[in-house]
């Protein structure tokens, strides 16, 4: 299974790519999407350059599904919002594709990486390298979105287990299994 992890984030947004053969990790690719070279006010033009940015990705590797983090909600609430429509235009250039989404918070992730949900992301550098078998540090946000594949390739297979056991997952989102009690 190959598996695209997405950093959403306005002025750069990381991706990582892993192959995963039972336990086994492999790094495939990993950077970033930068709009960097925008200018601020521009945001339609930022979120185009998201959106492309991430298609061109899925068509270059070719993943299975992909995982991306869940915002955070800042002290600055159109911090929030800003990089709520980052993510929004990264998750809409995902399922455009017909690529399964699962998400994440950066707690979780950190939590499934390095073992402690509050790590630093030097941390979770460190621990993506290592669990990658990686010969120097990735970039804190292609780390982060490495993480978050990682995360996923651990994630995937629990949940596999459960639709199996009890046949939840495959009734789509928001859906009971048994419907609503009284």
């Amino acid at each position: 299974m190959r598996i695209l992890g997405i950093d959403p984030g306005l002025r750069t947004t990381g991706f990582g790519v892993i192959d995963v053969d039972g336990s086994e990790l492999t790094y495939v690719a990993s950077g970033t999407i930068s709009t960097m070279h925008l200018d601020k006010g521009h945001l339609p033009a930022r979120l185009k350059v998201l959106f492309d940015g991430i298609r061109e990705v899925t068509g270059r590797y070719e993943p299975d599904c992909a995982s991306v983090e869940i915002v955070f909600v800042n002290v600055n609430p159109q911090s929030t919002l800003l990089l709520g429509q980052a993510r929004g235009a990264c998750v809409t250039a995902l399922v455009s594709t017909d690529l399964p989404v699962a998400e994440y918070t950066a707690l979780q992730m950190k939590q499934a990486v390095v073992g402690y949900g509050r790590a630093e992301k030097t941390q979770v550098q460190e621990m993506v390298r290592r669990l990658l078998s990686l010969p120097g540090l990735p970039g804190p946000d292609a780390a982060d979105a490495l993480g978050l594949a990682i995360t996923h390739a651990h994630a995937a297979k629990a949940m596999a287990r459960l639709a199996l056991a009890d046949g939840v997952l495959g009734a789509g989102s928001g859906k009971y299994k048994a419907g609503r009690s009284r």
